[in-house]
């Protein structure tokens, strides 16, 4: 049985967000909402499943619900189309847009994109996994194109023609013989509302084939662009509500800590406080975050915590082994034991990957309001629908009791699908009575949000005399099982992933497990070719199968110039690669660095990638220059650094990240395939950084870097 992803992320629950100006954000019923919109209609179709699995080829596509709330026509042609997707940075408020532009055959300015609301959007599921590009953007296409086919039809009775001879083009309804009917004027008939009421059948829309493209595979800039670069944009930090309050909670001195006893007197006797104590949680409420803070450290001289038995860093991998238990499967394939046992060429090594923060420009944020039993929250989070149903559980209320907004959040990376600040403000405003804002801090962010797992990966492999792999042994200690399985041929193989118990509160990061993976397989990769006396890219080339791995591995090489480099040494400058598959994309990267006095500097990366069909190049671009420049980070520097149950670097100050001066050369090419499905594109890039600098080091200086981040001393 093939080992299968372990990270929940994988549930792919995702929803929309409701983009408030700054300044004040007021919750309306359902029909307030439709009149602030304007007079207009509500249209909207949900897909069937069969969307997600079908790219716009020409062919048709069903209908086969009823309309519901997906879009609303205002009368003046101006069109809103609500998703429950979230905009965390990634481009995905762009690429909505276009899609449905695109199925409309509108210009992208009549469109106006309304995410993340749990009141109002269509649950297209939580921003993760790179789904919105092979799911969210099919269903929006499907219903754009249906409600497209409902207009013509309409215009073709207005203009007392055959719907054959009606053409949508640029907002407007144009017949064969010239004449014209535009979106305001088909919004205004009755007819359309009346027939939009009474729903539709299973009628065929046809979606635009690639080929036919107008808006999709355009370089669009982000739609809201200006508005971030000037200030503009709304973030969950900025909500502000009417009789806002400010909250702060008092955290444990350690991990696993529970409060004993606690005073609560100093604070309760500060003017305009609320002090809130519930079993572990002590929070304080104050008309500013300054008197808030200042509540909540007079609590902390009293605070009594229960202390728990905590391992360090240094301890950390013999702990992965020592409570370690079999994952949900292993895969097998041959008497790899009897392979290695036999081979006089063989490699056993163990890999690491440190813990590492996510570290989002934006720290989590929420602002609650009680409303009677109606709770509305404000808050950044990659998943609204999973903290809709934390918020529904935490406080027993119906689900229709509960609404989540999520505006533009400022980054997520995987680290933001767990409402903890959400259900906190909740609680805050509940003891208040009225609504509260609260922050975290950025020490807040790096203690107690969740990390990416570290990981413990050990690979005991064999190459014959022909330079073939013959055994392949490979566990995964607590990272996961992303990207586990090897796309090289092997004889005969053993794949595991093991959970352990984890020290340290641990979640999804960009591309889960599969950097881990990667690195370890690409590393060791190298290893075997080193024995097998063959170029790493020969090595690579003569283990893949035909097709899309091998064709962006050529690319590279070629791009890269290679053969041509690997005869012009220097000394202490090395180059390296390394390639990989995840989520149905595919990537390779070569890196070239310097070495000088153990010190590891990045001088170009080039790299390849292709994720199907490009639905926007110029966005593509963006996130694979994230992705690369975000796993230089994990690669060079980033670690969690932990003792006696604390976090011991919570700051940007102790904390390395990549600055600007980090930066290499990045030297990208995209393979657009529009002969394939679209897929997305968050994720993939960032997983063949890591291994490419670790070998190109190993070229530069003859020294083997096993873990994450890379350290020569």
């Amino acid at each position: 049985m093939s080992i299968r992803h372990t990270e929940e992320e994988f549930r792919e629950v995702e929803r929309y967000e409701m983009r408030e100006p700054r300044a004040y954000v007021f919750t309306v019923s359902r029909r307030e909402f439709v009149q602030a919109l304007g007079a207009g209609i509500m249209i909207a179709v949900v897909a069937d499943s069969a969307w997600a699995q079908r790219r716009g080829s020409g062919r048709t596509a069903r209908r086969d619900e009823s309309l519901a709330d997906r879009f609303h026509i205002a009368e003046d042609g101006t069109i809103t189309v609500l998703t429950s997707k979230v905009e965390v940075g990634q481009g995905s408020r762009t690429q909505i847009t276009q899609a449905a532009a695109e199925e409309l055959r509108v210009s992208l300015e009549t469109i106006q994109l309304l995410m993340a609301d749990t009141g109002r959007c269509p649950d297209d599921g939580g921003t993760a996994g790179s789904r919105t590009t092979p799911s969210t953007v099919p269903r929006v296409r499907a219903a754009a194109a249906a409600a497209r086919e409902v207009l013509v039809n309409l215009a073709a009775e207005t203009l007392a023609v055959d719907h054959s001879q009606v053409t949508a083009v640029e907002g407007q309804f144009r017949a064969s013989d010239g004449r014209t009917a535009t979106m305001a004027e088909l919004v205004k008939n009755a007819q359309l509302s009346e027939s939009l009421a009474a729903g539709h059948s299973a009628d065929e829309a046809t979606l635009n084939a690639v080929e036919q493209w107008q808006v999709l595979g355009q370089p669009i800039r982000k739609v809201n662009g200006a508005d971030v670069v000037r200030g503009r944009a709304a973030f969950p930090s900025d909500i502000v509500l009417p009789k806002m309050l400010y909250g702060k909670v008092l955290r444990p001195d350690s991990y696993g800590a529970n409060l004993k006893s606690i005073d609560l007197a100093p604070a309760q006797a500060l003017d305009g406080v609320t002090v809130v104590h519930d079993e572990n949680f002590v929070g304080c409420t104050a008309r500013t975050s300054w008197e808030a803070t200042t509540a909540c450290e007079s609590l902390a001289a009293s605070a009594q915590w229960s202390k728990a038995t905590q391992i360090d860093d240094a301890q950390l991998f013999d702990h992965f082994r020592s409570t370690a238990r079999e994952g949900r499967g292993s895969d097998e394939q041959g008497d790899w034991a009897a392979a290695l046992r036999t081979a006089t060429k063989k490699i056993k090594h163990d890999y690491t990957v440190a813990y590492i923060q996510h570290a989002p420009m934006e720290p989590r944020a929420a602002v609650a309001q009680w409303d009677d039993n109606h709770l509305t929250v404000w808050t950044g989070s990659q998943q609204p629908s999973r903290v809709h149903g934390e918020l529904v559980q935490t406080f027993r209320l119906r689900d229709d009791q509960v609404r989540v907004i999520v505006p533009d959040t400022g980054g997520g990376f995987g680290g933001k699908h767990t409402g903890e600040v959400a259900v906190e403000a909740a609680r805050l405003a509940m003891a208040a009575g009225q609504p509260v804002h609260l922050r975290w801090t950025r020490e807040e962010e790096f203690t107690w949000a969740y990390f990416r797992p570290a990981g413990l990966i050990e690979v005991h492999a064999a190459v014959d005399d022909a330079g073939k792999v013959v055994a392949w042994d490979f566990a995964n200690y607590n990272s996961g099982g992303s990207a586990i399985d090897t796309p090289y041929r092997v004889a005969s193989r053993r794949t595991r992933f093991l959970s352990t118990d984890s020290p340290l509160r641990q979640g999804s990061y960009r591309a889960l497990a599969s950097t881990a993976n990667t690195f370890a397989r690409e590393v060791a990769m190298d290893e075997l070719a080193e024995l097998a006396g063959v170029d790493p890219v020969a090595f690579r080339w003569n283990h893949l199968e035909d097709g899309r791995l091998k064709n962006v591995l050529e690319s590279v090489v070629g791009k890269f110039n290679w053969d041509r480099r690997r005869h012009e040494r220097k000394p202490n400058r090395g180059m390296g690669m390394a390639c990989g598959t995840e989520k149905g994309s595919f990537v390779a990267a070569c890196a070239e660095v310097t070495v000088e006095h153990d010190k590891i500097h990045v001088e170009r990366i080039c790299q390849a990638f292709e994720c199907g069909a490009i639905q926007n190049p110029l966005n593509l671009r963006m996130q694979v220059e994230g992705c690369i420049v975000m796993g230089l980070g994990g690669a060079l520097f980033e670690a969690m650094e932990f003792a006696n149950g604390r976090i011991k670097n919570a700051s940007f100050g102790s904390y390395r990240v990549p600055r600007m001066s980090d930066v290499p050369e990045l030297d990208i090419h995209l393979l657009d395939r529009k002969d394939l499905p679209s897929v997305g594109a968050g994720e993939t890039p960032i997983i063949a950084v890591a291994p490419a600098i670790a070998n190109a080091v190993y070229d530069a200086v003859g020294k083997r870097c096993r873990s994450l981040p890379l350290k020569l001393t």
